[in-house]
């Protein structure tokens, strides 16, 4: 267990609190100065990611972009001072490592070698995460080096500094790795939850089933008894949702406006924090209503391919115009075994043909053509009970990880807060260690 320090000095500096006694009192303007603004267009691009200087994809950027971008070089420093009240998450401040230009509405900082280089790299994370963004004036709250420049801190000593660093250098790279271990975890367990589902929507839960071929190169084979068909044979109304109705929105309406980053990755609805929407009267707003039963695809952008079912429906819901509804027939087929194979490979697959060369999205078309293969209603429903059975034990894992990697965020955020600020004694965990 960490110790603390036998002594300590209180101060009048929230996101510090009391210090231990023989720590100085410094502000940031003499541990830093802000580097005049440099061009260098021979040098790559780079932006400020998780806390770290990364390199940018920079094809799109024209040449008068590039030439407005400043100058950042490993072993200086990055601060995004843009925004601060519309993303309270993103870590602000970095190190870089590499020499990159970046926009020139970030802020480089060089230090005056007053304090070790990654001990102040720690210093300013914790600075970021629990003051930097209170600071900054303006409709999109932004900073200068003025506000950052002022604001107090309390170094310890050159030796203690070097401590510091290396403890959290340490430490935070073993949490980095434990949660680099789980996420890789989470990544064969979602493998195989796909593979399941791609596997039973197409080849039944009978192994011993007679095969045929389903005339669809990435299907294979598929049970002889099921049948073969698109989704507009099995569907009784397909569209997609209106165009103009951005103007619409009303946060105080009842009805949901649903949007595709509204469909999670379950198969699910999450209409929480969805936007709201005044309709208008008329065939329009009856055409997009999302009832229950109806399954729904993205159909435009970053999510497109993304399904989900409205398997039951407590508020007045309509879909945007990046959003396709399906109206399964239900005397043919189930919404939620539609749902499964649209959402399995054999659904991803045919959308991934159907987006060549320049075509981004699907078409109503593309979403009425889906081949489809389907067994009867009944062992449909067997189909479903094997699949939520199993997939229910698998979220539950799935969800079991993710905590454990929360719980490792907050402790290696924690453990930096603690040491930067003194509460603390990385020294003598030194000694314990050795």
């Amino acid at each position: 267990m960490m110790r603390g320090y036998s002594k300590y000095q209180q101060t009048d500096i929230g996101w510090i609190g009391d210090v231990p006694s023989h720590w100085s009192k410094n502000k940031f303007k003499f541990l830093l100065r802000e580097k005049t603004k440099t061009q260098n267009i021979e040098l790559p691009c780079g932006s400020i990611s998780f806390g770290s200087v990364v390199f940018k994809d920079s094809e799109k950027l024209t040449e008068e972009t590039r030439l407005a971008y400043q100058e950042v070089l490993s072993g200086e420093f990055l601060v995004n001072p843009l925004n601060l009240n519309y993303d309270l998450k993103s870590l602000r401040t970095a190190l870089s490592e590499i020499n990159v230009i970046v926009s020139s509405g970030y802020i480089v900082l060089q230090s005056e070698g007053v304090v070790n280089k990654n001990y102040l790299k720690w210093l300013l994370f914790v600075f970021d995460i629990r003051h930097m963004k209170t600071l900054g004036a303006g409709i999109r709250q932004t900073i200068t080096f003025k506000d950052i420049g002022n604001c107090t801190t309390y170094i310890p000593a050159d030796d203690e500094q070097v401590a510091i660093a290396s403890f959290l250098d340490r430490e935070t790279a073993r949490i980095d790795n434990l949660i680099a271990e789980k996420q890789t975890f989470i990544n064969l367990l979602k493998e195989k939850r796909q593979a399941l589902i791609s596997h039973v929507v197409t080849k039944g839960i009978d192994p011993n089933v007679k095969m045929k071929d389903s005339g669809v190169e990435w299907i294979g084979e598929v049970p002889e008894h099921w049948c073969l068909g698109r989704v507009k044979h099995i569907s009784s109304f397909i569209t997609s949702g209106p165009r103009g109705w951005s103007e619409l929105i009303d946060e105080n309406s009842s009805s949901v406006f649903l949007q595709s980053g509204d469909l999670n990755n379950n198969l699910g609805l999450e209409l929480k924090k969805a936007k709201r929407v005044s309709p208008p009267d008329g065939a329009e707003g009856v055409r997009t209503r999302l009832l229950g039963g109806d399954v729904v695809v993205c159909i435009t952008g970053a999510n497109t391919g993304r399904v989900a079912i409205a398997e039951s429906i407590e508020e007045t819901v309509y879909i945007n115009q990046h959003l396709s509804l399906i109206r399964p027939k239900l005397k043919k087929i189930r919404p939620k075994f539609l749902a499964y194979f649209l959402s399995s490979d054999a659904g991803s697959k045919y959308y991934a043909l159907t987006q060549y060369g320049l075509k981004e999205g699907l078409s109503l078309k593309n979403i009425s053509e889906t081949p489809l293969v389907f067994p009867s209603v009944d062992e449909q429903e067997s189909i479903e009970r094997k699949l939520d059975l199993e997939l229910t034990k698998s979220t539950a894992l799935l969800n079991s990880v993710l905590e454990s990697i929360e719980l490792l965020k907050e402790h290696r955020t924690a453990l930096i807060s603690a040491a930067v600020t003194g509460k603390i004694d990385v020294r003598s965990y030194k000694e314990e260690a050795a």
